[in-house]
């Protein structure tokens, strides 16, 4: 009896708010009509968006026109096209040395070579482990929130527990020392220090895509599996058949998320390799941005605000190109 006392007393109290609510919300939909009131509910949300998205966006483009060393724009003389000139100046792209600004061209291939292996990596590794959760195993929900953990993890401390791992006295060289290996300075060798840079990056953003790929196929229907099973389909078949092409929407998303993650690369990999290192093998593109912007002596705001929005339209371009092919498929 006292259960149903306290039900009837909480769904009163719920529906004294709901009618004290109803009354100034009638009276802003009869002054503002139906259609309009959802961009009333919408506003709040769309004015953070517009202070914390577009509105640096706006001062990075009003930057990226102006010249200088001074921090406030109406300090700052007006150049033109000056910064992205001094960017894209350059004998041969393929040679960095030539170009006026070497160390940003130097930054536009160590991402474009991150990009495409931290793309193929982290998406193979992030559907395979997908197919595997996806499976009636024992612990099922154990391993899903393990493959998830590293991303809950902030980036610097990931940078730091790898650096401890692949450092000299770290633990993989210990390993190593026990099977009569001597021990490497991993993180001092180009070629090395470069794989690490996307092991890492894969072993951090794998569990998130990872959960984007098994809702993706736990979307798709039983009854399918079932029939390819009653026509003897080979689990290969059914793969290509049935599960890629039904993940396919899943698959472009983490696709778009996996190219603009990759471009932006900087925290792990500064982190892990002590600021791009060995020399410039690991200095990417918003490194480049961060060291003109804050690091170095002259602090260059105009030529790191005209990289990012180079950056920026780059992977708006990209991103649009990926969702035009995604709708030519699905039609």
């Amino acid at each position: 009896m006292t259960t149903l006392k306290r039900g009837a007393a909480l769904y009163q109290a719920g529906e004294t708010i709901m009618r004290a609510v109803e009354a100034p919300v009638n009276g802003m939909e009869r002054v503002l009509g139906r259609k309009r009131m959802p961009w009333l509910f919408l506003a709040p949300n769309l004015v953070l968006f517009g202070i914390f998205t577009f509105l640096p966006i706006a001062i990075a483009v009003g930057y990226a026109f102006t010249g200088g060393t001074n921090l406030f724009v109406s300090d700052r003389p007006f150049v033109g096209f000056e910064n992205f000139g001094t960017l894209l100046a350059c004998d041969d792209y393929l040679r960095p040395g030539t170009c006026r600004e070497s160390l940003f061209w130097t930054a536009v291939w160590n991402t474009l070579w991150f990009v495409a292996f931290n793309v193929v990596a982290t998406l193979l590794v992030a559907l395979i482990t997908a197919l595997i959760l996806n499976r009636a195993i024992v612990a099922r929900g154990f391993f899903r929130a393990i493959f998830f953990y590293p991303v809950l993890l902030s980036p610097v401390v990931i940078g730091l527990i790898w650096k401890w791992f692949l450092d000299r006295n770290g633990l993989l060289n210990a390993f190593l020392q026990m099977l009569g290996v001597p021990p490497e300075i991993f993180l001092l060798d180009v070629g090395w220090s470069r794989f690490f840079v996307v092991v890492v990056s894969v072993w951090f953003h794998m569990g998130f895509y990872t959960l984007i790929l098994l809702a993706g196929l736990q979307a798709i229907p039983k009854e399918l599996y079932e029939a390819a099973a009653i026509d003897a389909a080979s689990p290969r078949r059914t793969l290509l058949r049935i599960t890629l092409p039904l993940l396919g929407p899943n698959l472009l998303v983490v696709l778009i998320l996996l190219m603009i993650r990759s471009v932006q690369i900087f925290d792990e990999a500064w982190v892990l390799t002590n600021g791009g290192g060995p020399g410039t093998a690991n200095s990417f593109i918003v490194q480049y941005i961060y060291q003109m912007a804050f690091s170095s002596d002259l602090r260059l705001f105009g030529l790191a605000s005209a990289a990012s929005v180079l950056m920026g339209f780059v992977l708006l371009v990209l991103t649009l190109i990926q969702l035009r092919l995604g709708r030519r498929m699905e039609s």
